[in-house]
């Protein structure tokens, strides 16, 4: 199990992500993908939600048409961990092909 990310971590593994933010008031991470379409943002969810599922890490989202909100922390160690970093570049990776 990954363990709770320190402040240090933190900063840098948010350097290397793209567009992700801390939340306000939560160890977590946000971000927000606006795709062209309604197939295509569910499509993008269909990809992170088998990924997540292979990691056993599950992110919390919301859908309204063609824009996805995601927010990810490691609700077992009670904030950001490696996990959410490391869903986040699949997610980051994942969304690529339809915002280029």
């Amino acid at each position: 199990m990954a363990g709770k990310l320190s402040e240090a971590e933190r900063e840098q593994a948010l350097k290397n992500l793209d567009g992700w933010t801390p939340v306000e008031g939560r160890d977590a991470i946000q971000k927000s993908f606006t795709f062209k379409t309604f197939s295509q943002a569910f499509g993008f969810m269909s990809r992170v939600a088998l990924a997540a599922e292979k990691m056993d890490h599950h992110p919390e989202w919301f859908n309204v048409y063609n824009r996805v909100d995601i927010t990810l922390s490691s609700h077992d160690v009670g904030g950001l961990s490696q996990r959410d970093i490391d869903l986040a570049g699949k997610i980051d990776r994942f969304a690529a092909p339809f915002l280029s």
